[in-house]
């Protein structure tokens, strides 16, 4: 049976999933890339951007699985986009088409949370934006008839997968605990008291640090 599931979410030591100051130029804020430099360093992100090499280990078996078995994605706006509002003012007006250049990686519809009307916008590799007012389980309805038989990819960021995991719509979480402190942005775990009683958590640290945290939904 189809799922609906999060992966390779990093989060900093005191929970926060992305920086502040998000701009343009700089899509996790303060953070920069270091919430995600253990994913860069695997074979899996190496060989997706053309490079030869990477770590073969346990960060690269976790971070295949971003790939395998999804048909659809949502997402919130901020991941999207560094504005909010209306599409205009972003650095290049309604045209934004993300950050991903013209062949995004996820190949699937994709969900887009706002609450700002926009046409979808059609990418090479098989990626479609489609964007949406929706709650998350109305988005989900979307995205599951979408995906048909495969799986939902929840692709963050840190608000509304907080308010997808609140809902209980999230079977299996993956998110990777990085160690750093960020001390401010956005916090992931905020309001989800009790959540290891809905949720059964497993650990597995790797060598480059980071822990890796599987949250599956308890039946």
């Amino acid at each position: 049976m189809p799922q609906v599931r999060v992966h390779n979410f990093s989060i900093s030591l005191d929970g926060f999933g992305t920086g502040d100051g998000i701009t343009i130029d700089a899509p996790f804020g303060h953070a920069g890339e270091r919430l995600h430099e253990w994913m860069f360093a695997t074979r899996f992100w190496r060989s997706m951007v053309g490079e030869p090499g990477g770590s073969t280990g346990i960060d690269n078996v976790f971070a295949e699985q971003h790939s395998i078995g999804f048909g659809a994605e949502i997402m919130g706006r901020g991941k999207f986009s560094a504005s909010t509002g209306p599409w205009t003012g972003i650095g290049t007006d309604d045209e934004w088409r993300g950050w991903w250049g013209p062949n995004p990686p996820f190949h699937t519809p994709v969900f887009v949370l706002t609450h700002h009307a926009r046409p979808s916008i059609e990418m090479e590799g098989g990626t479609v934006f489609h964007f949406v007012d929706a709650s998350p389980a109305e988005a989900l309805d979307l995205a599951r008839d979408a995906a048909g038989d495969l799986d939902v990819r929840i692709g963050g960021g840190p608000a509304m997968l907080r308010d997808f995991l609140a809902a209980g719509l999230v079977d299996v979480a993956h998110v990777v605990q990085v160690p750093i402190l960020l001390g401010r942005g956005v916090r992931l775990w905020d309001g989800l008291d009790a959540l290891d009683e809905r949720y059964a958590i497993e650990a597995v640290s790797s060598p480059s640090g980071v822990t890796h945290l599987t949250l599956t939904r308890r039946r």
